[in-house]
């Protein structure tokens, strides 16, 4: 019997093990899955929770819920993998062997690797991310006490989890000040790498035009070098500086530890893949789907997703001793939270940047592309369901995974 391992039970390693379990047989594949806990998050309710609009049990539901029967569970911490020998390394557990290993680990913040970032003194105090549970909660409290002054929305350094995310907070929080009357007492600055609010030229004028319309500042080509935490400012490499009263910050992204060593990852533990197979550069017989690749694509979810349709009808020509026929394109489509019950869409890939139109028809929509409409934020709502009940169980939505032209106006330029 063969053995698959799945190293990671989130959204990516969730979608792929249901997948493959539809066109495997069981007796002559096994499967595991290998994850800390039994705890799955919902990741893009983390952006609401701050402002009260989910809780924390809102987003929590069990790993084991949502994979097939025949998948096999370890909750353990990995130590190490070990591609020349085909096994991992598993905390308090025997080395699990494996034919095929499928890394899909995600991404974490690291406060720790910039300078001051999360000095005791100022985190989770003045200082707070919100792409983890509890720092989501904690600022959450904070910004329900929180009387005004400097908020600087803040992006250490490119990639990150969900890209748009702090944008979406800027929006956010410009619509939250202001319904508790507050804004007037508040300064926004968004700061940012790059050299606009987004990468792409026709979502970050729009995007850009939407933080001005809103009297956000925009902080672009910020560098960080450090950040003090008896001023509580913000330095960049070039000496520029940010002062803040409340810094809501996206601490530097990186894949696993136990990544580091293995001979399968970037500087920045990222699994090193074909960007249209997902399959190891190093090792023929790895892959890494989601976050936990290098892939040039936004680190979202809707990326884990169409990729792994791409790998599963790959993997299985692949295991009959087939060449792999399909190469992923790098689709995403994102939500973007504007505030005051609207929000846009965007939909692109590795080669085409996100335009205007409709989505997913063309001429029909419901929904607009690169457009704020109620449609769009009730869509964002509603993706919950379709995550919950659709997308981690690996059944089928009428959106194909690679990105299709229709409905797109590509001759865009505002």
């Amino acid at each position: 019997m063969k053995q698959i391992v799945i190293l990671g039970g989130g959204t990516a390693g969730t979608m792929v093990a249901n997948r493959l379990v539809k066109f495997l047989p069981s007796d002559q594949w096994r499967i595991t899955v290998v994850d800390q806990n039994n705890e799955h998050l919902y990741q893009p309710g983390l952006l609401l929770l701050p402002f009260g609009k989910y809780k924390p049990k809102d987003l929590m539901r069990e790993r084991r819920d949502f994979l097939p029967k025949q998948v096999e569970l370890i909750l353990s911490n990995v130590l190490a993998v070990e591609p020349a020998l085909n096994r991992v390394q598993l905390s308090g557990h025997e080395p699990v062997a494996y034919d095929y290993l499928i890394i899909a680990t995600g991404t974490s913040p690291r406060p720790d690797q910039t300078p001051g970032m999360d000095d005791p003194s100022i985190w989770r105090n003045s200082v707070f991310d919100f792409y983890t549970l509890d720092g989501a909660t904690a600022l959450r409290d904070r910004l329900a006490t929180w009387s005004g002054g400097r908020l600087v929305v803040h992006v250490t350094e490119m990639p990150i989890k969900c890209p748009v995310a702090p944008l979406e907070f800027a929006f956010l929080a410009d619509a939250f000040l202001e319904e508790r009357g507050l804004r007037d007492q508040v300064s926004i600055t968004y700061v940012t790498p790059l050299e606009g609010a987004f990468t792409k030229p026709v979502a970050s004028k729009q995007l850009g035009s939407m933080l001005e319309e809103r009297s956000i500042a925009l902080e672009p080509d910020f560098v960080i070098e450090r950040v003090d935490p008896e001023t509580k400012t913000l330095i960049s490499m070039d000496e520029r500086e940010v002062p803040f009263d409340l810094l809501v910050t996206v601490p530097l992204n990186m894949g696993a530890d136990f990544l580091a060593g293995s001979g399968l990852e970037d500087e920045l533990n990222y699994v090193k893949v074909d960007k249209g197979t997902m399959q190891s550069r190093s090792f023929d017989n790895v892959f890494a789907l989601g976050d936990a690749s290098d892939i040039p694509a936004s680190k979202a979810g809707s990326v884990a997703h169409f990729s792994a349709e791409i790998f599963t009808e790959n993997f299985v020509d692949l295991v009959q001793g087939k060449p792999m026929p399909r190469a992923f394109d790098g689709h995403a489509n994102c939500f973007i939270e504007s505030g005051k019950g609207k929000g846009l869409l965007i939909d692109f890939n590795y080669e085409t940047e996100p335009l205007t139109g409709k989505f997913p028809w063309a001429g029909i929509g419901p929904l607009s592309l690169l457009k704020e409409t109620r449609a769009n934020h009730l869509g964002k709502l509603a993706f919950r369901w379709i995550y919950w009940h659709l997308l981690l169980r690996g059944r089928p939505i009428p959106i194909p995974a690679l990105m299709s032209m229709s409905g797109k106006n590509p001759t865009t330029t505002n």
